[in-house]
């Protein structure tokens, strides 16, 4: 059963917790973050913290995570941010679009996530855990929330509700994105405990939907502590990571599409034969393809769109191979264009649902890539399914939205 204790949290004051929130630090790149160097709380300064430093540094420099540190003290001895007298849990309410989803921010267990009770859907890759690893020995804090996500428990969701029913919330706000943030402080101690309980009792695994990364080096902090003998109780705060958990009923997973540089020495025409022998082929359209339901595909390329249906037998039953992002590998990216190792392969690149497919259509217009591909967004419960079973889906095939802001609540260890 699911492991999640209150704790005390380091978070800004309720004035300044719109000029704190940041985005996640991996989705955005340096350049982006940069463009908030002027705005002197803004959380880049500590999660991207090569911001404050000349471009010539390397990112992974000892330089940027001692930066991350002393700005860390800085908005400290600010009073941006401060710490909350007595351990407690966060309810975090995001609203994208009209749609509505509400987590509970809370420590997790870091043997859970040894265990498996806390499951993973993803390969990780050293060179990004190595940085968050730095990143949180440096500064002594996990800085980004981890995402979870959880099979519905009624007494849980009540609580929850009840509490955001009856008690005023400490930060509202709408970000730059047009993405309301919400955050209520559950202070009171038979609350906190019964959310503790339910989660005990009633909740038999969690997975992780965004975080991997952050995960991953939260427990590799975790066990160099404990290999060094720092663990004496298993208490200890670094035997915890921070996460959001949500029910997986409010979640809504986008598309994650593929773009691709070249067609392999084909041209248009014959890459479009090509595909007849595995997919249904649509005429060509000026209208935008967004597929509708699992097996369709969009396809942008020669300046028109087509839709693809994948053909029985072009695709096998068991959990990664029914996914249409296995579809679409299997049988175009590695069958007819050579891209068989998406995750080094530079002649593909992956864009998220939330730009939109005009995004595929200005990376192909623009010559920068040869063809685009839209596909049918993974289910949650795919995504419950998959983890469950021990595997790992393929790379770039969950998109989030809304992302949770890193700087709302921030774990010490």
């Amino acid at each position: 059963m699911a492991k999640i204790i209150p704790f005390k949290g380091l978070r800004p004051t309720k004035e300044m917790a719109p000029k704190v929130a940041t985005l996640p630090y991996d989705v955005v790149s340096v350049a982006e973050a940069r463009a908030y160097k002027k705005e002197p709380y803004h959380f880049y300064h500590v999660t991207r913290s090569e911001i404050d430093l000349p471009e010539s540094v390397d990112v992974h420099s000892t330089q940027v995570y001692e930066r991350a540190k002393e700005n860390l003290d800085q908005f400290v001895a600010d009073k941006v941010l401060f710490q909350d007298d007595e351990p407690v849990y966060y309810i975090y309410e995001l609203v994208m679009n009209g749609r509505s989803q509400t987590g509970l921010i809370c420590g997790s267990s870091l043997d859970d996530y040894f265990t498996g009770v806390i499951k993973k859907h993803e390969f990780t890759r050293p060179e990004k855990e190595l940085d968050r690893i730095n990143h949180i020995k440096y500064t002594r804090a996990q800085t980004g929330v981890v995402f979870l996500a959880y099979n519905d428990t009624e007494d849980a969701d009540k609580i929850i509700e009840d509490w955001k029913k009856n008690h005023e919330p400490e930060y509202d706000f709408v970000a730059e994105d047009n993405v309301r943030h919400t955050l209520w402080v559950v202070n009171d101690y038979a609350k906190v405990a019964s959310l503790t309980r339910v989660f005990d009792e009633q909740v038999p695994a969690t997975y992780i939907a965004d975080g991997h990364h952050r995960a991953a080096s939260a427990g590799k902090v975790c066990q160099e502590l404990r290999d060094a003998g720092m663990s004496v109780t298993g208490d200890e705060s670094f035997n915890y990571f921070i996460t959001c958990i949500f029910p997986a009923s409010q979640l809504a997973i986008l598309d994650y599409n593929r773009v691709v540089k070249d067609l392999n020495g084909m041209t248009a025409d014959a890459f479009v034969e090509a595909l007849k022998e595995d997919f249904e082929v649509s005429a060509p359209t000026d209208t935008e393809v967004k597929p509708q339901q699992p097996h369709e595909f969009g396809m942008y390329v020669d300046g028109k769109w087509y839709k693809l249906t994948a053909k029985p037998g072009s695709f096998t039953s068991d959990p990664i191979g029914i996914l249409d992002v296995s579809i679409l590998q299997n049988n175009i990216l590695s069958k007819l264009l050579n891209i068989n190792d998406p995750r080094t392969d530079k002649r593909v690149d992956f864009v998220g649902g939330i730009r939109g497919l005009g995004e595929l259509e200005k990376r192909v217009n623009s010559k920068d890539m040869a063809a685009a591909f839209s596909c049918y967004p993974v289910s949650i419960q795919q995504l419950f399914t998959i983890a469950d079973s021990g595997n790992v889906m393929p790379p770039k095939s969950t998109w989030f939205e809304p992302k949770l802001r890193d700087g709302l609540v921030v774990y010490l260890i």
